[in-house]
């Protein structure tokens, strides 16, 4: 970092921690005797931090005020570089590595509001109905509006089989809802579900890229061999990344030897070019990566990689745009900063990383801003920067600066007809229905279904329990239910079915369920023939 640079910084911090202070230095309280230090901004620092300690007119954690300086000025810098308390560092860590007590989300804060960055598949929240891009602007009835990292963990964070009362926000929705939440052991399991989508095709989900993914993926992908798969949909759809080490495994399982992975470079780090082994055990058969709006960093190698070496397709909509390494720097107090201290760059040579020049704020809102410019449902609603075009081995043209870009577009499915259904939807109503059925019924639906199997080829959702769902939706919003057409009740039934299947066997018989109509896989089969 250049003397400028450093300077610039250190006057950041200044001015933030007086303002955080709300004071100004009085001339009669200057040190009478002048001292000349090695770093006149470091002193100067001192001096303030000094001065707000003895004089300040009310008791002020200076702690805080460090911590609240930090984060500013690692914000400065870019999205991504961030300073975690002690506390916030091991739950971070938690997410990717063993197991926590929680109700399972990943969050970041912007603009003063908690946003949901990805739900923990299989976990409490999951289960409840919230979901990635999600507010959350209360917990139990009190506001979260400017509240620190610190204080969300504390508020979310609780000991199994203790309840919490979210109220969240959704993007297109005025109303606010409230979502029930009983909290319960967090596994970091990293691969949701692997399973043969029909008899040639395996479907594997990752939710993150953590310690164990490498040998999950490798376990699932031998399993699906072994039922006879021939070509492979991997779906990264949601997954907000992780580990560098796990995505590059993951690529070198479906990357033949000596195929570029990655490259990582930056000013004070070693250029490092990363590559693919003989090890792979699915370096022939098809291939198609699934993406969206929340696939990142890890994600995007793993999307980017396969798409350079056309290796397959990657399906779905353009990816979140995060190409930036972050390297973790433990502090003296067991404190942490993570600082970008490098760009990746896919095989043909792009930096997928988004423009952030205008800010943080500006930074993660331009998410929402995908939704009201019409690209969610557009292809031709998307800008793509033309000067940032790259080759693929086989001589396609792709483009960096603003994610990775599908090679087939799925838009976002309509709401159109589907009113009734949304309607319910955003309640906890199906959640709640789900649960009290399998509760009072499992024991009569384990022995008509005794594998997650059977209950996906056999059971089906009747008519009479959406008349028991209408009651439920009532009762619990306390409004007459709305009136559903044809597709409100085939896509009520769809997800109540997916919901029991969860209650009674887990994602394994809850994705094939969900999946069956699932338009972006669905796409990525018909790409692959």
């Amino acid at each position: 970092m250049n003397g400028n640079r450093r300077e610039t910084i250190i006057s950041i911090l200044y001015l933030v921690i007086a303002f955080l202070a709300g004071i100004s230095v009085a001339i009669n309280f200057l040190p009478s005797k002048k001292i000349t230090p090695a770093n006149p901004q470091l002193y100067k620092l001192n001096e303030v931090m000094n001065y707000i300690d003895k004089y300040y007119v009310d008791s002020v954690d200076v702690d805080s005020i460090y911590n609240n300086a930090i984060n500013a000025i690692l914000q400065s810098l870019d999205p991504h570089s961030s300073y975690s308390t002690p506390e916030e560092n091991k739950a971070m860590m938690e997410s990717l590595s063993g197991s926590f007590e929680g109700v399972g989300i990943q969050f970041n804060i912007m603009n003063d509001t908690v946003m949901v960055i990805s739900t923990i598949s299989g976990g409490p929240s999951e289960k409840a109905g919230i979901r990635a891009g999600d507010r959350i602007v209360t917990v139990d009835g009190k506001s979260l509006i400017g509240a620190t990292n610190d204080k969300v963990f504390k508020l979310l964070r609780g000991q199994k089989g203790t309840r919490v009362k979210l109220g969240i926000l959704r993007p297109g929705f005025d109303e606010t809802y409230t979502y029930e939440v009983k909290r319960d052991v967090i596994p970091t399991y990293t691969v949701d579900v692997a399973y043969m989508f029909d008899k040639q095709t395996g479907y594997i989900k990752l939710n993150e890229f953590g310690s164990t993914t490498a040998e999950e993926f490798s376990r699932a992908i031998l399993k699906l061999k072994q039922q006879g798969m021939k070509q492979l949909v991997v779906d990264l759809r949601g997954n907000a990344g992780g580990f560098l080490d796990a995505a590059i495994q993951v690529c070198d399982e479906l990357l033949p030897n000596k195929r570029e992975i990655v490259s990582v470079e930056g000013l004070n780090v070693r250029p490092e070019v990363y590559y693919a082994t003989r090890k792979g055990n699915f370096e022939n058969g098809k291939v198609a990566i699934l993406i969206d709006d929340f696939s990142a960093s890890a994600s995007e190698i793993v999307a980017g990689a396969v798409q350079d070496n056309d290796r397959g397709y990657v399906v779905g909509r353009r990816s979140f745009g995060k190409g930036l390494v972050q390297r973790q720097f433990d502090l003296n107090d067991k404190s942490t900063i993570r600082l970008t201290t490098a760009r990746y760059h896919t095989p043909s040579g792009r930096c997928i990383q988004r423009n952030y020049k205008e800010g943080t704020d500006a930074y993660y809102e331009e998410l929402y801003k995908r939704i009201t410019n019409g690209e969610m449902e557009s292809e031709d609603s998307i800008k793509l920067d033309k000067s940032e075009a790259y080759k693929t081995i086989g001589g396609r043209t792709v483009y960096g600066g603003g994610g990775i870009m599908p090679d087939f577009f799925v838009p976002l499915e309509q709401t159109k007809n589907l009113e009734g259904y949304y309607e319910i939807a955003n309640t906890a109503t199906l959640i709640q229905y789900s649960f009290h059925y399998v509760t009072q019924q499992k024991e009569s639906l384990k022995k008509s279904y005794p594998t997650a199997r059977d209950f996906i080829t056999k059971y089906s959702v009747s008519d009479a329990q959406i008349t028991e769902i209408l009651g439920y939706y009532k009762k619990l919003t306390k409004h007459n239910a709305p009136a559903l057409t044809a597709g409100d009740r085939q896509e009520l039934k769809q997800w109540t079915k997916a919901l029991i299947g969860r209650n009674l066997y887990g994602n394994e018989a809850f994705y094939p369920v969900i999946n069956t109509t699932d338009k972006t896989i669905l796409k990525a089969i018909e790409v692959m023939k």
